[in-house]
Formats: structure tokens, sequence, C-alpha cells
């Protein structure tokens, strides 16, 4: 079974090959890239709420993506989790699996 860490390495060279594919893509990545820097609310929180979000909506994917995504921006197990407790105040009981999903793939990323 492959890490977390590398799904998404995996998962972001593949969406790379798409985009150097589509240039629409190419073009929304740019987009998610300014989007997701430092503003008004730093990286590590934009991380958290795309975390949230991505519980929210089911997708398995974006919750890996910016689960590591976040850790590499700083986030704390403890911020992490309440990121997951808000998801779950938003979503219900759908984002309560997910989130704990979520959850356990958090434990088997290396956070040393």
């Amino acid at each position: 079974m492959a890490s977390p860490e590398d799904e998404v390495a995996e998962k972001k060279q593949n969406v790379q090959e798409f985009a150097g594919e589509a240039e629409s893509v190419e073009s929304f990545l740019g987009f998610v890239h300014s989007a997701e820097e430092d503003g008004a609310l730093d990286a590590k929180t934009k991380e958290l709420m795309s975390l949230a979000l991505g519980v929210t909506l089911r997708c398995e994917d974006c919750i890996v993506w910016h689960l590591d995504a976040a850790i590499a921006a700083g986030a704390t197990e403890d911020e992490i989790v309440e990121a997951l407790e808000i998801a779950v105040v938003m979503g219900g009981g759908p984002a309560l699996m997910y989130a704990t999903e979520a959850y356990e793939t958090l434990q088997s990323f290396d956070l040393d």
C-alpha cells in the first residue's frame, strides 16, 4: 500500500501531465496557486480551509492533497483536527465519515 505522501506525489504528477495537454487546466492551476499564496490569510489557514471543504464535498483526492499541503504549511495535528471538526459542523454525518477517514490518513503521514 502506497503512503499518503506517495499518493499525493503521483496525483500531482498526473495533474501536471494533464495540464500540459489542456491549456485551460494549466490556466486554472495558475489561479489555484495564486489563490493559495499568503495574503490576508496565510497559506496554512487556506490549506486548512481547503481540507475542510474537501471533507464536506467528499473529495477523497482533495482530502489527501490538502492534508499534505496543510502539513507542509506547518499545520499541527491539533489544527487539522479542529478544521475537521468544522467540516463536520458544516457537513453533518457524511462529513463525519470523511473527517474520520482524513484523520486516519493523518495518522499514517510521517510527521517527524
